[in-house]
């Protein structure tokens, strides 16, 4: 999608402060962080949203997930925790209609998150 902020982060056209890229993921820092740690990690294949996800996309489901697992756990996360969030669609709070995972660290963080 030409238009999709992400998918030209995932195509190498608007550069990203990377932290993880393979064939099928990206992930990098939140320009406008809200905590000490704050990552995104998106599939490079362009999925509106979790609700659209289709059961094709299972693997990369399961991928998206375990990966953010992995950069918390890398970036010292794993002690004290972290918050995962995936925003979908307008209620939910989604403001880049790509599949996206933040992944927040690095203070306490509270509930409900305002």
């Amino acid at each position: 999608m030409n238009d999709c902020i992400f998918c030209q982060i995932a195509a190498g056209i608007i550069p990203a402060a990377k932290i993880y890229e393979d064939a099928e993921l990206i992930a990098f820092n939140d320009l406008n962080p809200q905590a000490p740690v704050h990552f995104l990690v998106i599939p490079k294949k362009h999925i509106n949203n979790l609700m659209e996800a289709e059961h094709t996309d299972i693997h990369i489901l399961g991928k998206l997930l375990y990966t953010a697992q992995t950069l918390a756990v890398q970036l010292g996360c794993e002690q004290k925790g972290a918050r995962f969030v995936i925003n979908c669609k307008d209620d939910g709070g989604q403001t880049v209609n790509h599949l996206h995972i933040h992944v927040l660290a690095g203070r306490a963080l509270a509930w409900p998150p305002g």
